[in-house]
């Protein structure tokens, strides 16, 4: 019955596609973060279904929208340079087998970040891709949110509809694009207009806030606990009343404190210590590891390089036993480890040159979208008041998803691509209405017989 749903769904959502191109983009952004074809039970899963709505999108695009307002931009140029040099490096990796299973699905991902700024021509499309992206995510989250409400959850426990952890349904990297997703549902209950914000869409947008910060402790993820502290400290700096609110949150952590999990505390202390939790530890471990292999291999050595790494580290646990508490070291040995940090995957797998590129995209992205928000944050006429905000929402939410990353093998996610697709796209088309604006400015003034200062 669940297949033939998502069947039906995805089937009428394709057909709306053929009348209104935008929907297939609202379709691929569904597969790409619910995974439908993981919550099937034998339908979808054998079927490339992510491949065939990015086909759609691309060749909907091509054959029946419109490309008069279409720009590309030198992120998107640095992007097209990014893929062809993973592509290079899975060609030449260490580990060809597994570096090609890995590119089937990377390409795509970046290829759809240098596409979607090209459909993102209007207000009514940056928005309605931020809205699917919410939603999207939203039927994750809601329920990891209801299932630690009312059962606390755990490490490794929480199921988040599928047995399988790997994407969004894995811990941390759910609890990091939860966090990330904050601040642009609360500019959606403020400034959407394809669901005006009466009571009811606020109503559901705080509920979904408190479900995001709910995330952290269900799944017991280190990182997005670090996310939530990041965030609230954003907020608070660029906050007009932050010696009030600032008191406020420290006494709600405070008080929270009491009804969370014992659990949930006792792997929150591990933060300030990564010699007492091994998993913090073999992280450690695997980030030497990383900037030994890129100093004999400044090229990378292509995805899942870490397949090779091998290494000895210390950890260290308190024993209580008969003779009172003590702190006991001990050597580990652990090979084949993952990488647990975008930084360091996308080092270790794109050596160097693939790591500045990476770098400059997101470094580049931040600062125009700063400059967005300075541009625009005294501009509060009707079709302007929304910019600054937006702008804002989607640096915070940007910044909390790199921030996490730091600890999560995240880089390649379609959902960070989203994210730069819609910088880039506000980008775009604020420039070309600013380019128009000026255009009728001048005609204006050559109407009306003005000299054009030169």
């Amino acid at each position: 019955m669940r297949d033939l749903f998502f069947i039906a769904f995805l089937g009428i959502f394709g057909l709306m596609g053929l009348k209104r191109p935008f929907l297939l983009v609202a379709v691929y952004a569904y597969i790409d973060i619910v995974s439908p074809q993981r919550l099937s039970y034998f339908l979808l899963n054998t079927i490339p279904i992510s491949a065939m709505a990015f086909a759609a999108m691309v060749g909907a695009w091509l054959v029946m929208d419109d490309k008069k307002d279409c720009r590309f931009s030198v992120r998107q140029g640095l992007m097209l340079v990014l893929v062809a040099y993973c592509g290079y490096t899975t060609m030449t990796a260490d580990f060809p087998a597994e570096a090609l299973t890995k590119w089937n699905w990377v390409w795509k991902a970046i290829i759809a970040g240098i596409f979607l700024p090209l459909v993102l021509r209007t207000r009514l499309r940056i928005e309605a891709l931020t809205l699917f992206m919410i939603l999207c995510a939203s039927t994750i989250i809601i329920n990891g949110g209801m299932k630690t409400a009312l059962s606390g959850g755990g490490y490794g426990v929480l199921n988040l509809m599928v047995e399988n952890n790997s994407g969004l349904y894995e811990g941390s990297i759910i609890s990091c694009v939860a966090i990330s997703l904050m601040p642009l549902i609360l500019w959606l209950s403020n400034h959407g207009t394809i669901f005006p914000p009466d009571w009811r869409v606020k109503t559901f947008c705080y509920a979904l806030c408190l479900a995001c910060m709910l995330m952290p402790i269900g799944t017991e993820a280190r990182t997005g606990l670090v996310c939530l502290v990041i965030l609230f400290g954003m907020m608070l700096v660029r906050s007009k009343k932050k010696f009030v609110y600032g008191p406020l949150l420290a006494v709600a952590a405070l008080a929270s404190i009491p009804f969370l999990p014992a659990s949930f505390t006792q792997r929150m202390e591990t933060i300030e210590n990564h010699q007492g939790d091994e998993s913090a530890a073999t992280r450690v471990a695997v980030w030497m590891w990383t900037l030994d292999y890129v100093k004999q291999h400044p090229g990378g050595g292509g995805f899942d390089n870490y397949l090779q790494n091998s290494f000895t580290y210390f950890a260290q646990s308190t024993v209580v036993d008969s003779g009172g508490a003590r702190i006991e070291r001990r050597i580990v040995t652990d090979k084949g480890r993952a990488y647990h940090s975008a930084y360091f995957e996308m080092l270790g797998e794109q050596g160097y040159f693939g790591f500045f590129i990476w770098a400059l995209i997101h470094g580049i992205c931040f600062i125009r979208t700063e400059m967005i928000r300075r541009l625009y944050r005294k501009r509060d006429g009707p079709d302007e008041a929304w910019i600054s905000p937006f702008a804002s929402a989607l640096q915070q939410g940007h910044v909390v998803y790199m921030i996490g990353s730091l600890f999560v093998g995240i880089a390649y996610q379609p959902f960070i691509f989203m994210m730069l697709a819609l910088q880039i796209g506000l980008d775009t088309y604020l420039t070309r209405l600013r380019k128009a604006a000026a255009r009728d400015d001048l005609a204006a003034t050559l109407g009306a017989g003005r000299s054009v200062p030169a």
